[in-house]
């Protein structure tokens, strides 16, 4: 069962984060494409692996409508998705992981991701496992280094 966290807004080196029930929010000055880009460095020298890009903007205009821009960046690193999945092969339900980068009404663009201590919530084990405070950190690292 999901667990509801409060909605909190917190500053960390000049960047605003902000924490509603399992999502994470970063902000960022940059465009949706500059904070995707900028994402997809910072997964490769990390080591991690990007699967795919996903931008949901051009697929709603492919079918005539339209939406502020909004990308997904799909990645994993075996080093922290294997050991959660020696735990409970269903993490793999919740891998690899995703960050979203969208523009809102206001023309903020946010990086956004879900907590994965939360995600994996209903496996046990793995939510109280090392690896998910790995995952947290390097989400955390990850989008915090792409928004700057």
């Amino acid at each position: 069962m999901r667990k509801l966290l409060l909605a909190t807004t917190f500053l960390i080196g000049g960047i605003t984060t902000a924490m509603a029930d399992d999502i994470i929010k970063v902000n960022t000055a940059k465009s949706v494409s500059e904070a995707l880009d900028a994402l997809e460095i910072a997964v490769g020298n990390a080591g991690a692996t990007v699967f795919a890009r996903i931008d949901h903007a051009a697929g709603a205009e492919k079918v005539g409508q339209t939406i502020p821009a909004n990308q997904v960046l799909i990645f994993g690193n075996p080093a922290l998705g294997t050991p959660a999945m020696q735990i409970d092969p269903r993490a793999g339900l919740f891998l690899p992981l995703k960050v979203q980068a969208y523009e809102d009404e206001n023309g903020q663009v946010w990086l956004a991701y879900e907590d994965p201590k939360e995600t994996m919530d209903e496996l046990d084990a793995v939510e109280k496992s090392p690896v998910v405070e790995k995952m947290r950190g390097a989400l955390a690292k990850l989008t915090s280094v792409a928004a700057q």
